[in-house]
């Protein structure tokens, strides 16, 4: 068994009396792939590095198996670890560099041999292996790290934004290739990355993290659908949700030229905090341009053409877009369109609000209103 948990692990560095990673509390399935996510300074690789035994774990047990390694040194936590720089020997071959481990280790030639060709052949290297690093793209030795983690067989894999040294098309390619290739293996993996659609794309569950603290544990479609605080619903999704100051008005929440209806869940949860404002969440996707003019009027000041998709940019009169991740300014409204019929720069656009879809969240904790 590889279950990994966090149990109240927390990282106070000398001189700063703000945890880097506080109290975390998170299980980590057996065979499972979990991403930990968040901005820069949220204490994801912090987290990750106290997993690996690279930071001192202060307060707190980290278990692997059911066994606290908190104080056991890197060597004895039967982990492998994928860094964003490859860290490869530049005068060792791929095939050394594949096997160094094993050969520190004592493992005979003729077996490390055998485990690097398999690896090899997973990992479509077979016919670099006689190559030096100098020699390959950043993609070949990304896939080279990678096999000299597979070849030692570890309990865990732990891998610190690994692709963030690729090109934007490799990046894609090679993040689908790790999780097919972690699917296949079954073997429990911890991956950091500061890329939102990278952990949606990757993990069996995601863990988000600010400011060292853990805000929200699930699967993407869970932290998609149901985000627990303001933070999440603004932080996953791409583009992310707009977030809106929106007065408590009869019928719902006051939205530029339209009030939006509320689930009475959530109108209830609004009066028995006594508010009179409320942090709207729309997502681009839950507005459509309407067909006889009457709606949410925006006026476009940008618009980004994909192709198959359009995103437009631009303001609600009357209302306050926030950024909850950052300082709280002001940012555009960004609504999705159909790529083929996108409207023009300065247009204004009446759009309907599929209001079953609206999120609605507490204007000073962030916390999620309803259910």
């Amino acid at each position: 068994m590889a279950e990994v948990q966090y149990v109240e692990a927390s990282r106070i560095y000398p001189g700063n009396p703000v945890p880097a990673v506080n109290k975390l509390n998170l299980n980590i399935a057996d065979g499972e792939f979990m991403v930990l996510v968040g901005p820069s300074g949220s204490g994801k690789s912090t987290a990750l590095r106290m997993l690996a035994g690279l930071e001192d774990v202060d307060q707190g047990e980290i278990r692997i198996g059911g066994t606290d390694v908190s104080q056991k040194p890197p060597k004895d936590r039967d982990i492998a670890m994928v860094f964003q720089n490859y860290a490869l020997y530049p005068h060792m071959s791929v095939a050394e560099n594949m096997g160094f481990a094993l050969k520190l280790k004592g493992v005979s030639k003729d077996e490390r041999a055998k485990k690097v060709l398999a690896a090899a052949k997973m990992l479509d290297l077979e016919k670099y292996l006689d190559r030096k690093p100098k020699a390959l793209s950043g993609g070949q030795r990304q896939r080279v790290a990678m096999g000299r983690a597979i070849v030692r067989e570890p309990s865990v894999f732990l891998m610190d934004e690994p692709l963030s040294n690729l090109d934007a098309k490799l990046r894609v390619e090679t993040r689908a290739n790790i999780a097919a290739l972690q699917a296949r293996l079954g073997t429990t993996t911890i991956y950091v990355t500061h890329d939102q659609v990278e952990a949606m794309t990757m993990g069996d569950r995601v863990a988000v993290l600010k400011d060292g603290i853990l805000q929200q544990v699930g699967t993407p479609r869970d932290l998609y659908d149901s985000p627990d605080n303001s933070f999440i619903a603004g932080f996953i999704g791409s583009p992310a949700m707009n977030l809106v100051d929106a007065p408590l008005v009869d019928g719902g929440a006051q939205l530029g030229n339209i009030t939006v209806a509320l689930k009475p869940d959530v109108a209830a949860a609004a009066r028995a905090a006594g508010l009179k404002e409320i942090i709207l969440g729309i997502r681009p996707e839950s507005m459509h341009a309407s067909e006889n003019g009457v709606g949410l009027k925006v006026k476009a000041s940008l618009v980004e053409e994909l192709g198959a998709d359009a995103f437009v940019y631009g303001e609600v009169q009357g209302a306050h877009t926030v950024d909850v991740g950052d300082d709280g300014g002001a940012k555009p409204f960004v609504v999705r369109f159909d790529g083929r019929v996108p409207p023009k720069i300065g247009q204004e656009i009446s759009l309907e609000v599929r209001t079953e879809e609206a999120h609605a969240f507490h204007p000073e904790t962030g916390e999620r209103l309803g259910d």
